[in-house]
């Protein structure tokens, strides 16, 4: 079921369920076949203007990961994916039986399992919405959204992006920080800027907003209009709209955005989006301000196009990488509502008085 209006945000854990089951590839697949290309599908699909009709609402939930379990495997059997899926849909099953009343209460810090219990005060199986399966490309059931380098993971971050993100941590949760890290920096808690940006509802979590855009937990429908100078990009989760233009130069490089400058262009059958100048306040997977984000979308058929993205830091990550996975379009009963989220939003104000009790006890503790 997808989560339509979200009031309180909670501590997120992600479950990498049926991860250890991509482990078979193939015989004569390599993981550099699947940097090819696609080819776009009929040229009917036009715009008014002449350019590649993108246009549409659609579901972007899969179970397959970022990264994959197994390097030496790019893709599943069909076996190994219906497995996968058979174990989604029984947790889903499994989750949705009532709830038992006379049940006692999670211990302190949670029992561990996946949900409201593992992570107390966290959402319970209504909110989550991973999708059915995994993605199909190229006719290959991916083990993973990243393609290149063709170990499917992302490439190791340097030693001093290591130390400069260790060090924002230390100091006080960031921006960007997930809504789940804990710390015991002074000022982590003292007002509302200190928080991460999900909590405070100005970006989803998890980069779905992008770019790269990523799909999370729920509220997976992204849709895409084109006119003739500009596209838009509405993403379901927190309502976050990409509204980007067309030839266009960047903003100058002190202009900094939350989600970056982005600039489009066609190319042939395909949308290129490039997006530069991104505040240091939004560190996707530990990257600087340096950031730079090539997204490619291109139609694979009538009901699907496939959406590339190339993420390049290289104070960062030594060499660039890339993923990609197919954007299907929402069934005709879908539809996009807007994501209500800091309405009535009491959460952020008791995470702050929470803190300022923790801080009377410990004084009380203090003075005995």
């Amino acid at each position: 079921m997808r989560a339509r209006v979200l009031a309180v945000f909670g501590a997120l854990v992600v479950a990498a369920a049926g991860a250890s089951l991509l482990t078979v590839s193939v015989a004569g697949q390599t993981p550099a076949a699947a940097a090819k290309t696609a080819k776009p599908a009929a040229a009917k699909f036009r715009t008014p203007e002449g350019y590649p009709d993108l246009q549409g609402l659609y579901n972007t939930a899969t179970l397959t990961p970022l990264e994959r379990a197994d390097p030496a495997k790019l893709v599943m059997t069909d076996a190994e994916a219906a497995a996968i899926e058979r174990t989604e849909a029984t947790r889903i099953e499994r989750a949705a039986r009532p709830s038992d009343g006379g049940r006692d209460a999670p211990p302190v810090g949670g029992d561990g399992s996946t949900g409201a219990a593992g992570n107390v005060g966290g959402y319970n199986n209504f909110w989550i919405d991973r999708g059915t399966s995994v993605i199909t490309v190229d006719g290959q059931r991916r083990t993973s959204l990243v393609v290149d380098p063709p170990s499917g993971r992302v490439p190791q971050v340097r030693a001093e992006a290591m130390r400069r993100n260790a060090a924002a941590v230390r100091a006080a949760p960031t921006s960007d920080a997930p809504e789940n890290l804990e710390t015991t920096a002074r000022g982590a808690y003292d007002n509302p800027e200190q928080r991460p940006l999900g909590e405070r509802c100005i970006l989803g979590f998890g980069s779905t907003s992008g770019p790269p855009s990523l799909p999370v937990l729920y509220n997976n429908f992204k849709q895409i209009v084109q006119t003739k100078d500009h596209v838009m990009i509405l993403v379901e989760m927190n309502h976050d709209a990409r509204i980007i233009p067309l030839n266009k130069p960047h903003a100058p490089a002190s202009i900094r955005k939350w989600i970056g400058d982005s600039v489009a262009r066609y190319e042939g059958d395909a949308l290129v989006i490039e997006t530069t100048n991104f505040t240091n306040k939004t560190r996707f997977r530990g990257a600087s301000d340096n950031l730079k984000v090539t997204e490619r979308f291109w139609r694979a058929d009538e009901k699907t196009i496939m959406y590339r993205f190339t993420v390049e830091d290289p104070t960062t990550w030594a060499t660039p990488w890339t993923g990609e996975y197919p954007w299907v379009a929402a069934e005709a009963d879908d539809r996009l509502y807007e994501y209500a989220c800091h309405e009535g939003n009491y959460a952020l104000g008791d995470i702050l008085r929470g803190e300022r009790l923790l801080e009377a006890e410990a004084a009380a503790v203090q003075k005995k």
